[in-house]
């Protein structure tokens, strides 16, 4: 059975999230803002949801029509063939957005959808009230341009929660921003990684979950393991094959530090979650004492830039610091993410590229500083 996916992710993250959907062998792959949609099986809402390290979302589509009165929503609503999704306990949720459509009032979008899908439930379930003590299923309705995308949220939780950051320490970067920081470098598991500036850790765990092949859902649940219509989907499967895919055998040179104690401790535990400690070395460091040795390796990192923690001049001497190692080991290649208005001009350097990202709402550039090629042995 042939259906449409959307895997949703953050803007400026689209090419980062195609990639990887290549990599997975999906073709036909359409891009627009923040969304990116495919054709696949049923299947394929467990491998997305399991495999997918820039998503934040996997979404069914059940249709799309235009939008352009209530009477429109309310009957194109109601020929979807609920019940074919939904059981009779089902906890159906409706989340309504709509932009530069003539239908605008949330409430009133999400009070007719609800309507035209009881009313439908109804002709197979034959009961005047649903109990909702099932399973969860968030029923969402976009309508953008007077056109309506009616869909099921296949995830549950945002993708960003992979279920190992158990303890975190202020301003930390999501787990998919992360990870599309560590793919947008030209970092290789061959070279080594510093994070000098680690927190939770995060970073330098996306790191090595994508160097050791590991699939970022593995250690989490999601929406659609509870649903009927999906009970013939081989999920223990995937799964295993998943654990199967697991590359074991390289060698990795992952170092983490940062000048607080609490955030090593907070980065020891969720490495531990993993159990990636033979992979990670986590040090209580101030950068301005860091003592690396090795050539041609790549430091991608998060510093501190002012808007939720440190002061102005606290983040100038940081970034200042980072500029001197940088010109210490100009081996090195560096990728920072940053909302400092002067981080260049405290690093000393012009980046060679720069690339606009939002970590949450915040606007931030991805700062590249491309170091030599290594030398071949």
């Amino acid at each position: 059975m042939k259906v449409e996916l959307e895997a949703i992710t953050n803007f400026g993250l689209e090419a980062v999230l195609k990639r990887e959907l290549e990599g997975l062998a999906y073709e036909d792959i359409k891009v627009s803002d923040g969304l990116l949609s495919l054709r696949g099986n049923l299947e394929d809402i467990g491998r997305l949801n399991l495999w997918l390290r820039t998503a934040e979302r996997v979404h069914l589509v059940l249709a799309r029509f235009p939008a352009y009165t209530f009477d429109q929503l309310y009957e194109n609503t109601k020929k979807i063939p609920w019940a074919d999704f939904i059981p009779r306990d089902g906890n159906f949720i409706t989340d309504p957005k709509s932009q530069k459509s003539k239908l605008y009032s949330l409430s009133d979008i999400q009070r007719i959808v609800e309507k035209a899908l009881v009313d439908k439930l109804n002709q197979t379930y034959h009961q005047g009230w649903f109990e909702k003590t099932g399973p969860r299923y968030r029923v969402g309705i976009r309508i953008f341009k007077d056109e309506a995308t009616l869909f099921l949220d296949t995830s549950g939780e945002g993708l960003h929660d992979r279920g190992y950051r158990q303890r975190s320490v202020e301003a930390p970067l999501t787990e998919t921003m992360a990870s599309a920081l560590v793919q947008l470098s030209f970092w290789k598991p061959d070279r080594m990684f510093l994070d000098p500036f680690c927190g939770s850790g995060t970073l330098p765990i996306e790191a090595a979950l994508l160097a050791r092949n590991i699939a970022p859902g593995l250690n989490r649940s999601f929406d659609f393991e509870a649903w009927p219509f999906l009970r013939d989907m081989d999920w223990k499967g995937l799964k295993k094959e998943a654990f199967g895919a697991i590359n074991y055998q390289d060698p990795l040179n992952i170092l983490a530090t940062d000048i607080n104690p609490r955030a090593i401790r907070s980065a020891s535990y969720n490495v531990g979650v993993l159990g990636l400690e033979d992979d990670i070395r986590l040090e209580v460091k101030d950068i301005r004492d860091l003592e690396i040795k090795e050539d041609y390796g790549v430091i991608i990192t998060n510093p501190p830039y002012g808007v939720r923690i440190e002061d102005e001049a606290s983040v100038k001497k940081l970034n200042q610091a980072l500029g001197r190692f940088m010109k210490a080991h100009p081996t090195w290649s560096t990728y920072a993410i940053s909302g400092a208005p002067h981080f260049e001009r405290d690093l000393g350097k012009k980046a060679d590229r720069k690339r606009k990202l939002y970590n949450g709402r915040i606007r931030t550039d991805y700062y590249q500083y491309y170091g030599p090629k290594p030398k071949r042995s």
